[in-house]
C-alpha cells in the first residue's frame, strides 16, 4: 500500500516534468524555425504585404505622385473605374490572355515535354531549341516580332504574298482586330517552354514501375497517358494554371514594347493602363486603384482554381 501511494505521488511529477521538457523542446524548435524564416518573412512583408497595403492606401487619394498635395476621396477612384471604358477593355484583354494562355501554353508545354521522351535522335538539340524562346530577353522578342508583323517588310506578309494570298496581308500590329491576337501569339510562343520544363520534371518523377505494369496489362500509349501520366500530372497542371493565370493578369512588358497598348487601346492590359495612368499621366491615386484591382482579380481567380482542385480531390 505504501509503495502504491509513493507511486501515485511520483507519477504526476514525472508526467509534469515530461510535459515541461516537451514544451521546452517545442519552444526551442519554434525559435530555430522562426530564426531561419525571419529574413525571408521580413523581405516578403516589406516588399509584398506592405506594398499591397500601401497601394490600397494611395488608391484612396487624389495624388499626382510627385508632390505633397494629398486629397482624400475615399472610394472615388474605384467608382471612376466602374465607368472607365478603357479599364474594362483592358480587363477583357487580360481575361482573353488568361483563356488563350491556359488553352495554348499548357497543352503546348505538355506536348513538348512528352516529345522529349520520344526516341528521336538529337534530343539534346531539340531540348535547346524548345527552351530558347524562354531564355530570350522579352525586349528582344518584342522587337523581333515587331519586324515579323511589320505591314510593309514583315516576314508574314512576305510569305503570304509569295503564296498568292495578298488579300490576307495586314498591318498586324496596326489593325485593332489583329493586334491583340498577334501579341497573344507571341506571348504563348515565349512561355510555352516554361511549362514544358515543369511538365518534364513532373513526368521524370513518375515511377517507371507503373508503366511496366501497364505494359504487362496490354495498355497502349494513349491508355498509359490517360490512366497514369495525366492523373499524376494533375498537381503540376493546377500549379501551372495558377502561374499562367497570375502571369496573364499582371502581364506588361511585351505589350509595352510591341504596341504600348495601342492601336486605340485595343491591346491595353491592366498593367499597361496602370503604368500609363501612374507614370505618364501622373495620376498615382487612380493608378494605385487599377493596381489594387489587379491584385483582387488575380486573388479571386486563384482561389477559384484552388477550390475547383480541392473539389476534384474530394470527388476522387
Amino acid at each position: 500500500m505504501q509503495k502504491k501511494a509513493e507511486a501515485a505521488t511520483v507519477m504526476p511529477e514525472v508526467y509534469a516534468n515530461a510535459k515541461q521538457q516537451m514544451k521546452k523542446r517545442k519552444r526551442s524548435e519554434f525559435i530555430v524555425i522562426a530564426s531561419f524564416m525571419a529574413p525571408a518573412l521580413l523581405i516578403y512583408g516589406a516588399y509584398v504585404i506592405y506594398s499591397i497595403f500601401m497601394t490600397f492606401y494611395y488608391s484612396l487619394f487624389d495624388w499626382s505622385g510627385i508632390d505633397n498635395n494629398f486629397t482624400f476621396i475615399g472610394l472615388g477612384n474605384y467608382m471612376k473605374l466602374l465607368s472607365d471604358g478603357v479599364f474594362w477593355e483592358s480587363v477583357g484583354n487580360n481575361l482573353l490572355l488568361v483563356v488563350t494562355s491556359l488553352v495554348t501554353q499548357l497543352p503546348l508545354g505538355l506536348i513538348m515535354a512528352l516529345l522529349l521522351f520520344s526516341p528521336i535522335k538529337g534530343m539534346r538539340f531539340f531540348r535547346s531549341i524548345y527552351f530558347m524562346p524562354f531564355l530570350m530577353s522579352t525586349v528582344a522578342i518584342g522587337i523581333l516580332f515587331t519586324f515579323i508583323y511589320d505591314g510593309n517588310y514583315g516576314v508574314i506578309n512576305h510569305l503570304l504574298g509569295a503564296v498568292g494570298l495578298d488579300s490576307l496581308q495586314s498591318a498586324w500590329l496596326g489593325n485593332e482586330k489583329t493586334a491583340i491576337w498577334a501579341v497573344i501569339l507571341t506571348i504563348c510562343w515565349q512561355f510555352a517552354p516554361f511549362y514544358m520544363v515543369l511538365f518534364r520534371a513532373a513526368i521524370v518523377g513518375i515511377p517507371e514501375e507503373l508503366y511496366e505494369a501497364a505494359d504487362i496489362d496490354g495498355a497502349n500509349k494513349w491508355e498509359r497517358f490517360k490512366n497514369i501520366t495525366l492523373p499524376l500530372l494533375m498537381p503540376t497542371i493546377v500549379t501551372s494554371s495558377i502561374l499562367s493565370v497570375i502571369g496573364s493578369l499582371k502581364y506588361f512588358d511585351l505589350i509595352y514594347v510591341m504596341t504600348g497598348g495601342g492601336p486605340n487601346n485595343s491591346t491595353e492590359l491592366m498593367a499597361t493602363y496602370m503604368y500609363q495612368e501612374t507614370f505618364s499621366n501622373f495620376n498615382m491615386g487612380y493608378g494605385s486603384s487599377i493596381s489594387f484591382s489587379m491584385f483582387i482579380i488575380a486573388f479571386i481567380v486563384t482561389l477559384i482554381i484552388i477550390a475547383l482542385d480541392n473539389k476534384r480531390k474530394g470527388e476522387a
